[in-house]
This record gives structure tokens, C-alpha cells and sequence, in this order.
């Protein structure tokens, strides 16, 4: 079946949209419209212009054998602080302190649409690196790392706090909870991730950074290079981890359990947002 341009342009921009950061051969549009390259090359040219004119992304074209078309979500500065914004005043809403001076983000990480803002804003500061796999720690990390992970198009790798059978052989580190000061475990199945692999370590909410060092010393193991670390919010006493290495979306900090109340702020994703544009302009 014939398709005219402009219901191939509305069928290509759909599968750009849903693989983000993924090769496509042209052979594959080729194939399936039953076009000449030439045609299917001029199709491209007017999605990547559009993309550009509405800050939707680039469409970045690779000629050779295995050359093809990649769609990347680009953030513009307004939109990131429109998506902290609206991240923000969801903290405000209700009394989501918890004992211990944690904050309930359950009902934020349970919600698609929130996540899926989330995880294109911390994808958008890491997609121009080389990552193999999203790293996060069971269980409330999950959602963290599928929302980047499926904007990235990389796996994810689950770091568990107990053994399964069903995981084969295992690593195992234990660490400090930078929270309770407890010995606790981290374990990981071997298979899960090959060695020299280079991972992006995510997570819902840090303090005291017993996790993060947790998950940066089992990558050690598996001899795994850390090419960065997100988490959603960080709290005003994450002492045990330097804020400049890893991305946090809002820091909380005054926080009064007699209360409930505490101050949330914007973090320090747009700015590395902005670093992350820079270093890419400055390698083009």
C-alpha cells in the first residue's frame, strides 16, 4: 500500500516519539512504505526541522552501513523549570512527613505522568554520555529508573537488599544506611550487568548517601564505571556524599517533625542541564 508524504511524516514522527534515542536503519522506513532512500531521506529532513522549530528534539541522521536516524528529547530551559515546578508544588500539597523526618513520595513516583516528566528531565542532562544501564536499588527506585531508562533506551539493572534463587550466582556488599547508621546488604546477580559496563545510578530520595556510596562500591565489583547519579530530592543532611556529583531535582531542608512542615527548593538539574548542553555543543 502507497502512503501519501504526508501520512508517511504523521507514521514516522509516531515511531520517532516512541524510540527515543534508538537507531533506526533507514532500510526499516524504507521497507515499510515502499519508498526510495531518497524519498524516505527528504521525509526526515522535514520531522528534524519541525523537531527543531518546536523545541521538540533533534533528529540526528548517520550515513554509512550501519547508519540511520535517532531521535533525541531535547528539554528547553522553561520546560525543565516548568516540570520542577510543577514537581515542587506537588511536595507542597499534603502533610507528607513521615516519621523520621522522610517525606511520602509514593503517590508521586506511583503517578505515570508525573514520572515520565521527571525521567525526561534527568535523561535530558545524561543521554549525550556513553550509559549501558540504568542502576537503581529496590524498591521504590524502580520507577525512577524506568521513567530515564525508557527515554535513554537502555536496560535496568534492579539491585536487591535480599537473595533469590531465582538470581543465580551473586555480589554482595555491605553498607553504612546513611539514615540509621545500620549495616545493611546490597546484592546483585552477576549476569545483571557485565564488567566495564558504564551506568547512570538513580534513585527516589537521598539522605545521608548511605545508599548512593552503597550502589557506587557494588559497581566496583563488577568493575562498572559510574558516568552519573540522579535522584528526585535530596535532604538539606546528605553529608556523606558531595551534592556537586550527582543531580538532584528539589532539596528539602527545614524539617520539623512537631510540625510536619519543611522547605523545598528547586535543585541543581537545570543547571546541569545547561552544563550538560554546553559540553555537547563544545564536542560537536
Amino acid at each position: 500500500m502507497k502512503h501519501k508524504r504526508s501520512e508517511r511524516i504523521v507514521m514516522m514522527t509516531e515511531y520517532l516519539l516512541k524510540n527515543p534515542n534508538k537507531l533506526i536503519p533507514l532500510t526499516y522506513f524504507v521497507n515499510k512504505f515502499n519508498q526510495a532512500k531518497s524519498s524516505i531521506s527528504e521525509d526526515i529532513y522535514i520531522i528534524k526541522t519541525s523537531f527543531q522549530d518546536e523545541n521538540i528534539g533533534n533528529v540526528i541522521t548517520l550515513s554509512g552501513v550501519n547508519g540511520g536516524v535517532i531521535f533525541q528529547p531535547v528539554l528547553s530551559d522553561m520546560s525543565a523549570k516548568e516540570i520542577i515546578l510543577e514537581f515542587i508544588n506537588i511536595l507542597k500539597e499534603n502533610n507528607r512527613l513521615l516519621a523520621g523526618g522522610y517525606i511520602y513520595l509514593s503517590d508521586i513516583i506511583g503517578n505515570p505522568n508525573i514520572m515520565n516528566k521527571l525521567g525526561l528531565l534527568i535523561a535530558n542532562i545524561y543521554q549525550n554520555n556513553e550509559i549501558d544501564a540504568v542502576v537503581t536499588v529496590a524498591s521504590k527506585g524502580i520507577p525512577v529508573a524506568y521513567a530515564v531508562a525508557s527515554v535513554l533506551n537502555k536496560p535496568v539493572v534492579i539491585i536487591r537488599r535480599d537473595n533469590k534463587v531465582t538470581e543465580g550466582t551473586t555480589v554482595a556488599v555491605n553498607f553504612v544506611s546513611g539514615s540509621t547508621r545500620k549495616i545493611e546488604t546490597m546484592i546483585l546477580a552477576k549476569r545483571s550487568l557485565k564488567e566495564g559496563s558504564k551506568v547512570l545510578l538513580v534513585d527516589d530520595f537521598l539522605r545521608g548517601g548511605g545508599v548512593m556510596t552503597g550502589m557506587r562500591t557494588l559497581m566496583q565489583e563488577f568493575k562498572a564505571e559510574v558516568v552519573g547519579m540522579a535522584v528526585l530530592a535530596e535532604c538539606f543532611d546528605s553529608g556523606n556524599i558531595d551534592s556537586a556529583e550527582y543531580t538532584y531535582l528539589v532539596r528539602l531542608s527545614d524539617i520539623n517533625e512537631f510540625t510536619g512542615k519543611f522547605k523545598v527548593e528547586e535543585g541543581n538539574a537545570i543547571n546541569q542541564l545547561i552544563k550538560a548542553r554546553e559540553v555537547k555543543l563544545e564536542n560537536e
